[in-house]
Order: C-alpha cells, then sequence, then structure tokens
C-alpha cells in the first residue's frame, strides 16, 4: 500500500461540465497537488452547510447518519479516499465501537460529508493523489452553497443587507434557514460577521 497523505477541504467550485454537479477541491495538508472530486448537489449544499457554519432547521440525511453512528457509540475515526477507477473516486469510513475498527465502504461525496461533522482527518493513498491530483494556479473561492430549489428566488444585495439592524439582520438569517435559502442565509451572516 502507498504512503497515506492527508487532506484539507480548499473549496468547492460551479460549472462543472455535469450538470447538476460541482466540484470539491481537496488539497494536501504538506503540498502543493490538488485533487478535484465532482459531486451532485445535494452533496454540495450538505458538505457548504458545515463549511459554512449554518444548521438547517431540520436535519438533512448526513446530519442524520452522523447522529446514529454517535447514538451507537461508533467513531468516525477517520475517511480514507482509497480507490480512482475510470475517474471515480472511492472512499472508506473508518469507524470505531468498543475497541474494534470498522471500515464502511462510502462514496466519496457523503464520507466527506460526514468526515466535516465528526471533524476527522480525512486522507488518500500518495499514488492517487500521483495520477488524479493537478496544481492550480490561480485559488479556489470560498465554498458555495448551492441551491437546491428550482424556482430563481430574488437575491438579497448587500446595500439592502447594510441598511438592516443586527437585530433584524439575525432574524432575516433565521428566516432564511427555515426556508432553506442558503444562499441568502450566507449573504446575510456575511454581513453580520462584518459588523462584529
Amino acid at each position: 500500500m502507498s504512503e497515506k497523505i492527508q487532506l484539507n477541504i480548499i473549496g468547492l467550485t460551479t460549472g462543472h461540465s455535469q450538470k447538476n454537479s460541482y466540484t470539491l477541491i481537496l488539497g494536501e495538508v504538506e503540498g502543493d497537488l490538488k485533487l478535484p472530486v465532482v459531486i451532485g448537489s445535494y452533496e454540495a449544499q450538505s458538505i457548504a452547510l458545515v463549511i459554512e457554519g449554518l444548521k438547517p432547521q431540520r436535519p438533512l440525511t448526513h446530519d442524520l447518519m452522523f447522529d446514529l453512528i454517535e447514538k451507537y457509540d461508533v467513531v468516525l475515526k477517520e475517511v480514507v479516499i482509497d480507490n480512482l477507477v475510470e475517474g471515480v473516486f472511492y472512499a472508506k469510513l473508518i469507524t470505531e465501537r468498543e475497541g474494534i475498527t470498522f471500515d464502511i465502504d462510502s462514496r466519496t461525496s457523503d464520507a466527506i460529508a460526514l468526515a466535516l461533522r465528526a471533524n476527522c482527518p480525512i486522507y488518500t493513498y500518495k499514488n492517487i493523489l500521483d495520477d488524479a491530483g493537478i496544481i492550480y494556479e490561480k485559488e479556489v473561492s470560498e465554498p458555495e452553497a448551492p441551491q437546491h430549489k428550482k424556482e430563481s428566488k430574488p437575491k438579497s444585495s448587500k446595500n439592502d443587507l447594510s441598511t438592516l439592524s443586527i437585530e433584524k439582520l439575525n432574524l432575516e438569517l433565521e428566516k432564511a434557514i427555515q426556508v432553506e435559502d442558503y444562499d441568502k442565509a450566507a449573504l446575510i451572516r456575511d454581513e453580520i460577521n462584518k459588523r462584529v
């Protein structure tokens, strides 16, 4: 087996050639190689929410899965992207319960969504990073929360938000989270953070 290399989440980008897909950019902790992983919009939403520090009103599937893991005293120790076949990454959840370690097969996007919730490390092997890793010349933007809803909603402009008090911003943030408008919630959160 090749050397294991720890990865961090660098960013989440839109505009991939596949419809309703996003590219999750993972980067080696000690190095310049980046690993682009194409994921679906639901998984991107679930990952972006944790990165953005937003909590949905009701638990998403990954929240439910993580809650079950914790309730049954299973510890998610790490996630390992352990294979690459015809451009598709494969991953394993490395779990432990009562001193016994179990490897659980997982889609890479699901594994990463759970790793973020468990605050556990993400790894891959050197041979996978050597095969699929690339060096980005420009920095990837901050992760974006993809929109699930098809209907277009008018986005709040920064000017509208700048006129609101902190109390009103907090109310608007709560409303946006309740209706699962995470794009608006992220804008409001950014405005609140600028003032604090």
